[in-house]
C-alpha cells in the first residue's frame, strides 16, 4: 500500500531509471544532424578513432607478464576498469554511429525507447521489451560499443535459425563499420569456430557456447581449444536460457561398460504393475498407499508401494530386493515406472527415426543429442521399443548458471522477465528494466473462459475459431503439447477450416509459417510460442514471401551453409544476400527489389483489413505452469500499436487446474451452478490461476536453486582442476610443483605414517618406509647411504629428499629438460583426466544417495559438501601420487649410446633392462606438447605407449564430445593404433606392478 502511494508520488524504481538516460538520448540525438553528413568512408573511420582512444587509455597500464598471479589479476581488473570507464565516455558518439548505420544499411533507424535499451544492455542489466519492440536491433548499440575493446562480445540465441539469421542480418551493419561477425552452429570444426571465437561478435546458443567450453578443457593440445575468453554476453531470450534451461546442466558423457539388458528386462514387468493413489489418512497419520505404485504429478515422482515391491521380487525371480546386490534392479525399476507413468510420447518426447527425442518443455522444440540421465533416457527407449543405447559415464559437466556467471558482463533481453526479477537477481545478480513501448498497446486482454471437461473447452474453442475465421480476423492458436495441437487440428478439418500446425515435429519451417499468421483467415496451432523470434505482422511478412518467390523461380542462387566466420564474397552493390530455410542467398538488387516492393505493396492492404477485423487473435487452450510462458503468447498481439486481443480457454480437466487448483476451483464453480457446455468467466478464477502458477514458478526455482547449490559444490573443484590443465596446457614449468608441493608432501605424509613426530625412533619402521619410498620414486634409501638411526626426524626427512630430487635431476639431465617437461604435461594430464573422470561418476552416485541422510537429521548439502570436499582431497592426493610415481618410475631406453648411467650413491639405473620396477621396456613414437610442439625424441621411455594410449583415449572421447548437444550425428571416425598393442593381462607400462586392465587399461 505504501510502496503504491510512494510509486505514484515519485514513481517507480524503474520509472526513476528509464527518467535517469533520458538526457543521454537527447544527447544522442543532438548528434544525428552532424553524423548524417559523414561519407560511408568516414562513419567507418569512426571505428579506428574509436578503438584508438580505447587503447591510448590501456597504454596507460603497464604490463607486467613475469608478476605473480594476484598482481596479474589485479592489473587485468585495472584494464577492466580503464576500459569501462572510456566506453561510457564514447557512449553517446557510438550510438549515433551505430544508429546512422542502421539507417543506411537496414533501412532501419533506432527508436529512442531502443537506445534506452541498448544503455540498459551496456550497463550489464536485462532490458524487458515487449514483443516487436525490435530487440534484436537494440543489441546492436552495446555489441558494437563492447567489441570495440577487441575482447569479443557473445550473442546467445535459443536455436540455429536466430543465430545464423540475426549473424547475417545484423552482421551487414557490423561489417559496414568494420567489424568481425562469426557464428557458431552445429557441425563446425574446430578451425571454423576458433574463427568464429577470433571475429569481433560471434553469435550462438547457449547449448554450443557451453558445450564448446567444456570440450576445450578435454583438450590436450592449447591450440586446439577454441573459446578465448568470457568477456561480455548478451542473452536473447533471457529468461527462457537462464531459467527454464537452467533446470537441465550440461553434461558430456561416453558410453559406460554396463550391459543395456537389464532395461529390457525390467520394462517386461511394468505394465503388469497396478497403479494406486495415495489416500489422506487421518490428522497426525500418515497417508495411506493404495496399489502396486503411486504417482505424484505435482513433484514429478513416482513411489512402489510394499506390496508393489512384493510383486516386483516375483516377476524378476530375485530375493530381497533391499539386498545390496538388487539395489542396481530396484533403481532401474523406479526409473522404469517413471519412464511409463510421467513421461508420454509426443508430449515430453517424440519417437523419430527409431530414436527417443527429448522435447523442450518450454519452447516445444525438439532437442536432438540431449538425453535424461541416471538410466531414465534408456527406461523410455525400453518402453518404446527401440533401440536402448548405453547409459552414459561423465566426462564434464556444467550448469547454464556457472558458465554465464563466468562472463564478465552479463546481459539480456526478452519481453517477459519481470515475473522471474528475484531470480535473476539473486542467482545472476542482473537486474530487471520494463522499457517502455514505442507506441501505446492496444491488445485487449479477455478474462479465462472456464469449462466443465476438456472435450467441452476444445469445441468452443473451435467454434471461436470457426466465428473468428469467418470475420477473416487472424487468429494464433497456443497449446502445451504436440498431442493437443493434433487433437485441436482434427477438429478443424473437421470444421473444415483451413489452418497449420506449428510444433516440434515440423519446426524447420516455423519461422515462415510464425511470419504469415497476421494474413487475413489465417489459423495458426502453436505448441509454444516461447523463443520462436520473428515477427508476425498483420497482414503478412513481405520479405519472407519475396525470399519464397525468389528461391521457388530460381532467381536467389544458394552461395553457402551460413557457418563459422561470415565473410560476404559478392559485391554489395548489386546483389543482396539473405539467410532463408538452412542457406544464404543471393540475387541481383534490382531483382529483389521489384519482388519486395510488390509484396510490400499487397501486404499493406491486407495489414489495413485485419486491422479492421481486430487485428491478430490470440487464443489459448491451457494455461501453463510459468506465467511467462503466457505473456510470451499474448505479446505476440498488438506490436507497434497493432490492434489485437488474448482470451484463454481453460477446463478443469487441464493439468494445471486438476494439479495444483483443482478442489478450490471445482467448489466454487458447483456452487455458481456450472452447466455443460456453459463457460464461467471470472477474474477472480483468473486470478487463483495466477496464484497456483506462481507456485509452480517458486517450485521450479527451488529445483533450480538446488541444482545450483549442488553445481557450486563442484564449481569449485571444476574450477581447480580446469585452472591446473590449462597451466599445463600453456606451458607452465611444472618442475617446482612436482618437487616441492607434491613430493614434499607425499614424503611429509609418509614420514607421518612411520616415523610420527610423537614416536621415539627407535620405534621407527624404517623398513616400511624404505619400501614405501621404493614402491613411489624407485630409490633404496638405504642403498642411497642414509643411516636413519644416526638421524633426527628432520634430518631425515631432509636427506630422504634431497636424494629423491637428485635422482629427478639426474633423469632430467638424461633426456634433456625440454623432454622431461614435455613428459611432465603429458604424464600430469593423462593422470589429472583420469582421475577427474572417476571423480565425476563419483561424486553422481554420492548425490544419488545424499538425499537420505536427511532421514538422519542430517542436511543433505552440508553432508555433500563434507563428503564431496573429502572425496576431492583424496582424489587430488591420488593424483599427485600417480603422476609423481609414473614420472619417477620412467625408465630410458632407446639410445644406443648410453649405458648404465650412476647417480649420488649409485642408485640410478636407466638402461635397456627393465630396471626393479617391472616396466617393459617399449620403443614407440608420436605425440605433441600442450602447445602443438613435437615431442623430443633424442630419448625414447617406457611411457611413451602409455602418453600415446591417453592421447588416443583423449582422441576418441573428443570425437564424442565434438557431437554433444548436435541435431545431426555423424559416424566416428575409427581411429588406427601406430605402436604395439599392450595386452589387456600385460603388465601395466606405468609401473605399478598391476595388470594394464586393472591399472591404465581401466579407462581405454
Amino acid at each position: 500500500m505504501i510502496n503504491t502511494l510512494l510509486g505514484k508520488i515519485f514513481g517507480t524504481k524503474n520509472e526513476r531509471e528509464i527518467k535517469r538516460l533520458m538526457p543521454r538520448v537527447v544527447a544522442i540525438n543532438a548528434l544525428e544532424p552532424e553524423v548524417q553528413k559523414l561519407s560511408d568512408e568516414q562513419l567507418r573511420a569512426k571505428t579506428d578513432e574509436f578503438r584508438k582512444r580505447i587503447q591510448d587509455r590501456l597504454s596507460r597500464i603497464a604490463d607486467e607478464p613475469d608478476s605473480d598471479p594476484d598482481r596479474v589479476k589485479q592489473l587485468e581488473d585495472e584494464r577492466l576498469q580503464a576500459a569501462n570507464e572510456v566506453l561510457a565516455e564514447i557512449l553517446n558518439e557510438a550510438f549515433a554511429v551505430v544508429r546512422e548505420a542502421g539507417r543506411r544499411v537496414l533501412n532501419m533507424r533506432h527508436f529512442d525507447v531502443q537506445l534506452i535499451g541498448g544503455m540498459v544492455l551496456h550497463k550489464g542489466t536485462i532490458s524487458e521489451m515487449k514483443t516487436g519492440e525490435g530487440k534484436t536491433l537494440v543489441a546492436t548499440l552495446p555489441v558494437y560499443l563492447n567489441a570495440l575493446t577487441g575482447r569479443g562480445v557473445h550473442v546467445v540465441t535459443v536455436n540455429d535459425y536466430l543465430a545464423k539469421r540475426d549473424s547475417e542480418w545484423m552482421g551487414q551493419l557490423y561489417r559496414f563499420l568494420g567489424l568481425t561477425v562469426g557464428v557458431i552452429v552445429h557441425d563446425l570444426d574446430d578451425q571454423q569456430r576458433r574463427d568464429a571465437y577470433a571475429a569481433d561478435v560471434t553469435y550462438g546458443t547457449n547449448n554450443e557456447f557451453g558445450f564448446d567450453y567444456l570440450r576445450d578443457n578435454m583438450k590436450f593440445d592449447l591450440k586446439d581449444c577454441v573459446q578465448r575468453g568470457h568477456n561480455f554476453a548478451i542473452v536473447d531470450e533471457v529468461d527462457s536460457i537462464l531459467i527454464d534451461e537452467a533446470r537441465t546442466p550440461l553434461i558430456i558423457s561416453g558410453a559406460s561398460e554396463e550391459s543395456t539388458d537389464k532395461y529390457a528386462r525390467v520394462n517386461r514387468i511394468i505394465p503388469k504393475l497396478v497403479r494406486g493413489e495415495e489416500i489422506p489418512g487421518p490428522p497426525g497419520e500418515p497417508a495411506q498407499m493404495t496399489g502396486d505404485y503411486v504417482v505424484d504429478e505435482k513433484h514429478r515422482n513416482a513411489t512402489v508401494t510394499d506390496e508393489g515391491w512384493e510383486k516386483v521380487e516375483q516377476l524378476l525371480g530375485i530375493g530381497n530386493i533391499a539386498d545390496p546386490e538388487n539395489w542396481d534392479l530396484k533403481h532401474h525399476v523406479e526409473t522404469a515406472v517413471k519412464a511409463h507413468s510421467l513421461y508420454h510420447r509426443d508430449v515430453e518426447y517424440v519417437v523419430k527415426d527409431g530414436e527417443v527425442i527429448i522435447v523442450d518443455e518450454f519452447t516445444g522444440r525438439l532437442m536432438p543429442g540431449r538425453r535424461w540421465s541416471d538410466g531414465l533416457h534408456q527406461a523410455v527407449e525400453a518402453k518404446e521399443g527401440v533401440k536402448i543405447e548405453r547409459e552414459n559415464q561423465t566426462l564434464a559437466t556444467i550448469t547454464f548458471q556457472n558458465y554465464f556467471r563466468m562472463y564478465k558482463k552479463l546481459a539480456g533481453m526478452t519481453g517477459t522477465a519481470e515475473t522471474e526479477a528475484a531470480e535473476f537477481a539473486k542467482i545472476y545478480n542482473l537486474d530487471v528494466l520494463v522499457i517502455p513501448t514505442n507506441k501505446p498497446l492496444l491488445r485487449i486482454e479477455n478474462a479465462d473462459l472456464v469449462y466443465r471437461t476438456e472435450k467441452e473447452k476444445y469445441f468452443a474453442s473451435a467454434d471461436e475459431i470457426q466465428k473468428l475465421n469467418q470475420a477473416g480476423q487472424p487468429v494464433l492458436v497456443g497449446t502445451t503439447s504436440i498431442e493437443k495441437s493434433e487433437r485441436l487440428s482434427d477438429q478443424l478439418k473437421k470444421k473444415g477450416i483451413k489452418h497449420v500446425v506449428l510444433n516440434a515435429k515440423y519446426h524447420e519451417k516455423e519461422a515462415e509459417i510464425v511470419a504469415q499468421a497476421g494474413r487475413k483467415g489465417m489459423v495458426t496451432i502453436a505448441t509454444n510460442m516461447a523463443g520462436r523470434g520473428t515477427d508476425i505482422l498483420l497482414g503478412g511478412n513481405p520479405e519472407f514471401m519475396a525470399k519464397q518467390e525468389c528461391v521457388k523461380k530460381g532467381v536467389a542462387q544458394t552461395l553457402r551453409a551460413a557457418q563459422g566466420k561470415i565473410q560476404v564474397g559478392v559485391d554489395d552493390s548489386k546483389s543482396t544476400v539473405w539467410y532463408y530455410a538452412g542457406n544464404e542467398y543471393v540475387v541481383p538488387t534490382d531483382q529483389w527489389n521489384e519482388v519486395f516492393a510488390r509484396y510490400k505493396q499487397q501486404t499493406d492492404g491486407e495489414h489495413d483489413e485485419v486491422t479492421a477485423t481486430g487485428g491478430l487473435f490470440i487464443l489459448g487452450t491451457e494455461r501453463h505452469e510459468a506465467r511467462r510462458i503466457d505473456n510470451q503468447l499474448r505479446g505476440r498481439a498488438g506490436r507497434q500499436g497493432d490492434p489485437g486481443a488474448s482470451r484463454f480457454y481453460l477446463s478443469l480437466e487441464d493439468d494445471l487446474m486438476r494439479i495444483f487448483a483443482k478442489e478450490w476451483v471445482s467448489n466454487l464453480l458447483q456452487r455458481l451452478g456450472m452447466e455443460e457446455g456453459v463457460p464461467i468467466e471470472s477474474r477472480l478464477i483468473s486470478r487463483r490461476i495466477e496464484k497456483a502458477q506462481q507456485a509452480v514458478e517458486a517450485q521450479h526455482f527451488e529445483a533450480r536453486k538446488h541444482l545450483l547449490e549442488y553445481d557450486d559444490v563442484m564449481n569449485k573443484q571444476r574450477e581447480a582442476v580446469y585452472g591446473l590443465r590449462r597451466q599445463l596446457l600453456e606451458g607452465v614449468d611444472q618442475k617446482d610443483l612436482i618437487l616441492e608441493d607434491y613430493v614434499a608432501g607425499i614424503l611429509s605424509e609418509l614420514l607421518d605414517q612411520y616415523c610420527a613426530a610423537k614416536t621415539h625412533p627407535a620405534d621407527w619402521d624404517i623398513k616400511s618406509l624404505k619400501d614405501a619410498i621404493f614402491t613411489r620414486f624407485g630409490v633404496d634409501i638405504l642403498a642411497e647411504g642414509i643411516k636413519a638411526e644416526t638421524l633426527n626426524r628432520q634430518e631425515l626427512g631432509d636427506a630422504i629428499f634431497d636424494r629423491l630430487k637428485a635422482r629427478y635431476d639426474a633423469k632430467e639431465k638424461l633426456i634433456g629438460p625440454e623432454a622431461m617437461r614435455y613428459h611432465e604435461r603429458m604424464i600430469m594430464l593423462s593422470v589429472l583426466d583420469q582421475q577427474w573422470k572417476d571423480h565425476l561418476l563419483n561424486m553422481d552416485h554420492l548425490k544419488e544417495g545424499i538425499g537420505l541422510r536427511g532421514y538422519g537429521q542430517k542436511d543433505p548439502l552440508v553432508e555433500y559438501k563434507r563428503e564431496s570436499f573429502d572425496m576431492f582431497e583424496a582424489m587430488m592426493q591420488s593424483f599427485q601420487e600417480d603422476a609423481v610415481r609414473y614420472l619417477y618410475l620412467m625408465q630410458i631406453i632407446g639410445r644406443g649410446d648410453i649405458a648404465a648411467v650412476g647417480a649420488v650413491g649409485g642408485g640410478l639405473q636407466d638402461h635397456d633392462q627393465g630396471g626393479p620396477t617391472g616396466v617393459p621396456v617399449i620403443h614407440s613414437g608420436g605425440g605433441t606438447d600442450g602447445n602443438g610442439r613435437r615431442a623430443p625424441r633424442a630419448v625414447a621411455t617406457s611411457m611413451d605407449d602409455l602418453e600415446e594410449a591417453f592421447q588416443r583415449r583423449k582422441r576418441r572421447e573428443l570425437e564424442q564430445a565434438r557431437m554433444a548437444g548436435a541435431g545431426d550425428r555423424q559416424p566416428v571416425q575409427q581411429v588406427v593404433r601406430s605402436g604395439a598393442k599392450i595386452g589387456r593381462n600385460d603388465p601395466c607400462p606405468c609401473g605399478s606392478g598391476k595388470k594394464y586392465k586393472k591399472c591404465c587399461g581401466a579407462g581405454a
